[in-house]
């Protein structure tokens, strides 16, 4: 693809914008979290960029700094995990009740992409290739599934992310007792046939519109289940992050892609996510996270800097979208480049 112009927030709002970057590990020193790995070393990351945009900006780490209005102008919130079901909803509705914009997508898109199931329901909807699931939601009843099978299984919490909590099983009493443990967990449960594979991850964000980023591949065992050690950072599996090659499937994966856009639309950035099996050319659409890790070394910070956007290019260009979506700047005062 052509290369990018980032987008200049104007020197104006650079100075007089007051922003709240709030994130979990935000404070930290950016070491590595003994249960969150990398994660501390990202949100340290984002704090410092928006510190070198923005000339007031004030740094959280917990919700509760959003239980009383907050005298900001603009949230950059990237605390999504908050150790309860559906927590990536809880600062866009705390700042939507403030009538702080702030950066993302409103409170039910975040919770339509958080629900793999219902995005999964989307996605057939919309024409995309799906693989069959079930989802077992806590408190209903827990019936063997009969519309479908497979040879192993995946069993996952509905609303995760870094495949935290996924398990394989092969039969109904291995997938019974996974299903119990994620209910035990406080969480739903989505069961799925493990698709053999590589994951592809289609980055979009907000620019003139959605824009698609180059497409990344995770080369890996194509048998083997994505662990949520080896997204944080804890172990070494061995994937590792490559462009897909012009072609085809590329644009195949970006047809997909656009049909699902609009379902989640408006929004600054997030990352589209397939199953592909190489031998027999079967495209599965899995997930879709918006608001996803945009740490330099992760999926959208590598792909943006194919497309020749430095880290600090991306963030400036995703936050100057969502400034002038909402009216804190004006189009016409920003520029490229």
């Amino acid at each position: 693809m052509p290369l990018l112009r980032p987008l200049r927030i104007p020197q104006n709002a650079k100075n007089n914008l007051r922003v709240m970057f709030i994130a979990k590990h935000a404070k930290s020193s950016g070491d590595r979290h003994q249960i969150d790995g990398n994660h501390a070393t990202y949100h340290h990351e984002i704090g410092s960029v928006l510190g070198g945009i923005f000339a007031n900006l004030t740094i959280c780490n917990q919700f509760e700094e959003l239980f009383e209005k907050p005298e900001v102008d603009f949230i950059f919130s990237l605390l999504n995990r908050g150790g309860f079901l559906n927590s990536e909803m809880l600062a866009p509705l705390l700042a939507t009740r403030h009538g702080i914009p702030f950066l993302g997508a409103s409170p039910i898109l975040r919770g339509l992409a958080d629900d793999k199931h219902l995005m999964k329901m989307a996605a057939r909807y919309r024409g995309v290739p799906t693989a069959d699931w079930q989802i077992f939601r806590r408190g209903a009843p827990i019936e063997p599934i009969t519309a479908w099978s497979a040879d192993r299984y995946v069993a996952k919490p509905n609303a995760s992310s870094a495949s935290w909590g996924v398990a394989a099983a092969r039969s109904w009493d291995e997938l019974r007792a996974e299903i119990d443990r994620i209910h035990d967990e406080g969480h739903d449960a989505l069961v799925e046939p493990f698709l053999r594979g590589i994951d592809v991850e289609l980055p979009v964000f907000g620019r003139e519109g959605a824009e698609i980023l180059p497409i990344m591949t995770f080369e890996h065992d194509p048998d083997v289940l994505r662990t949520y050690g080896e997204k944080r950072g804890f172990e070494d599996s061995g994937a590792r992050l490559v462009p897909m090659v012009e072609g085809p499937l590329a644009d195949e994966l970006r047809a997909y892609t656009r049909k699902l856009i609009p379902e989640l639309w408006p929004f600054d950035y997030g990352r589209f996510e397939f199953r592909v099996n190489r031998d027999t050319g079967e495209v599965h659409f899995l997930e879709v996270n918006l608001q996803a890790n945009i740490w330099s070394k992760r999926v959208i910070g590598q792909s943006a800097a194919l497309a020749g956007l430095s880290h600090p290019d991306l963030i400036e260009t995703i936050v100057c979208h969502s400034l002038v979506r909402q009216g804190l700047v004006r189009a016409e005062d920003v520029r490229a480049g």
